[in-house]
């Protein structure tokens, strides 16, 4: 059908209700435990799918049918193991973060090793926040890119331009209502946004079907044939270094992907924060398990578009497609086949659904750097004005940092030779710091012994030893093939080394003294 004005005023409107609603389901903010955590008294089901929108929205719509498209169903391993995970987090770490009323993740720290741990735990939430969700915010610009490719829109300008330009745009929407509204406008737009852009798949999905060049069972069998229905990959075939390395492998999958679901459930703010917001432990718990199940149902429907869109397009590569990645190909079909009116509706919900996603992180930063860094250090006379006051000035400061992230990795994507799926490379950023969050965090609730010297050493030696089993430009330097594992395992492996180094650290400076 192609891509009209009429699509194009549909995005604009809707983008500027989406900014306006969330200010107003907001009301007014008169403090921090406000604008942070929504008085404490947000319901747990709006909890459930803040949380969902929140982790999946824009790379699950963009860059999970790219997994199926060019894969098969394995990539639905990990999401079991992200159940198992959630289940550990809302029995084990929920009752001490809510009981003990905190306000970020980061203060259980505090209590165990003091000051300096909690700084240097946010700091590294802080980091991570910073490079994963420039992932995120770059793969929301993958659409609007397609757009103006395929409308002959600001063709001089090239792929590298567009991108910025949509970067701005949905940062600066996404950072109004932030700023005004806090988490209470974070969470009551993840739960309308969630609701729209699924719709809006499971339109899409509907309308390929019936636009099929062959029967559905007839697609199946193709499918069957290419492999494409292959859920478990044991990884038998492999040795003991390919096995460790593929992050599709079962049981690399289910543990990998449990371990890192306790490290971004249990100790990273931006999910904590929200979980917070309930208020009653009950709540949360309930919120978090529920939001897992909903999560791996959202992964398999995106999956199954990935399937259908290879039957639609015959498997085509994506040089045939005039396409740079593979993540391009579904909102391509959203361009070329939606009728009138909705293709611009469902991009608008795409585009929105990604700006509660970094509406989220804006807010998390905030709450960690406003909490953990800003107030210890220089907030003793503050009132809930100064600090309401200095939490928004941190929002703005944010969004221009997030903002410059995203368009480093728009360079770093669009000039490489090899670009993999933006999942994958958000989700890889991510679990490598994860490690030492969760390390540290097991250290203090597992071990009596270690001290807050003890503690930095090991969260510090996990952080570094990283750095040698990721592959990338270190290890070209190193001597020998170096040991390479798959991105599900950093958490686990960092959390390891932080945990057994800190004991170790302990016992020397134990022997000495």
């Amino acid at each position: 059908m192609g891509f009209t004005l009429l699509d194009g005023i549909i995005i604009v409107i809707y983008l500027v209700a989406v900014a306006v609603f969330g200010i107003w389901s907001a009301g007014s903010q008169n403090s921090t435990t406000d604008y942070f955590l929504g008085g404490r008294d947000m319901p747990w089901w709006a909890i459930l799918f803040s949380v969902v929108a929140t982790e999946t929205s824009t790379l699950t719509f963009i860059s999970i049918p790219a997994v199926a498209y060019g894969g098969n169903l394995t990539f639905l391993q990990l999401t079991f193991g992200y159940i198992i995970g959630r289940i550990i987090v809302a029995i084990w770490f929920l009752p001490a973060y809510v009981q003990g009323e905190l306000t970020t993740a980061y203060q259980f720290l505090e209590k165990r090793f003091g000051t300096g741990m909690r700084k240097a735990a946010s700091s590294t939430f802080i980091i991570t926040r910073l490079l994963a969700d420039g992932v995120r915010l770059f793969a929301t610009a993958i659409p609007l890119a397609i757009i103006f490719r395929f409308a002959g829109v600001f063709e001089a300008w090239g792929d590298g331009a567009v991108y910025v330009l949509a970067i701005s745009v949905i940062a600066v929407i996404t950072l109004i209502y932030t700023f005004f509204g806090g988490i209470k406008a974070v969470i009551w737009m993840d739960v309308v946004q969630m609701f729209v852009y699924i719709g809006g798949a499971l339109f899409a999905l509907f309308l390929m079907l019936g636009k099929m060049p062959i029967g559905l069972a007839e697609g199946f069998s193709i499918l069957d044939d290419a492999g494409k229905f292959q859920l478990f990959n044991w990884g038998s075939d492999l040795t003991w270094g390919q096995f460790i390395a593929d992050p599709y492998v079962f049981w690399v999958a289910i543990f990998g992907g449990a371990i890192f679901s306790i490290a971004s459930h249990g100790t990273d703010q931006l999910i904590v924060q929200r979980l917070l917001s309930v208020g009653n432990i009950k709540s949360s718990q309930k919120a978090l398990i529920w939001s897992g199940i909903v999560a791996s149902l959202q992964f398999g429907l995106f999956l199954f578009i990935g399937l259908m869109l290879y039957v639609f397009y015959e498997g085509a590569a994506i040089t045939e497609l005039d396409l740079r990645t593979t993540d391009e190909i579904f909102a391509m079909f959203i361009v070329d086949h939606m009728p009138v009116g909705v293709a611009g509706l469902i991009v608008a919900s795409l585009f929105a659904a990604a700006m509660s996603s970094l509406s989220s992180s804006l807010n998390a930063l905030a709450s960690s750097t406003t909490y953990d860094i800003l107030k210890p250090l220089f907030g003793s006379a503050w009132d809930d004005a100064k600090e309401l006051w200095v939490s928004r000035l941190v929002t703005i400061g944010w969004g221009v940092m997030l903002t410059g992230s995203a368009f480093l990795f728009t360079w770093l994507q669009l000039s490489g030779d090899e670009q993999p799926a933006i999942v994958e490379l958000g989700l890889g950023i991510a679990s490598y710091t994860y490690g030492g969050l969760l390390g540290i965090f097991m250290l203090g609730k597992l071990f009596d012994k270690p001290g807050k010297a003890d503690a930095m050493i090991g969260f510090f030696t996990g952080l570094i030893s990283l750095l040698f089993m990721v592959e990338g430009a270190l290890q070209e330097f190193l001597p020998g093939d170096g040991l390479t594992i798959a991105w599900p395992l950093y958490t686990l492996v960092g959390g390891l080394i932080v945990i057994a180094v800190a004991n170790l650290s302990y016992y020397f400076r134990k022997a000495i003294a």
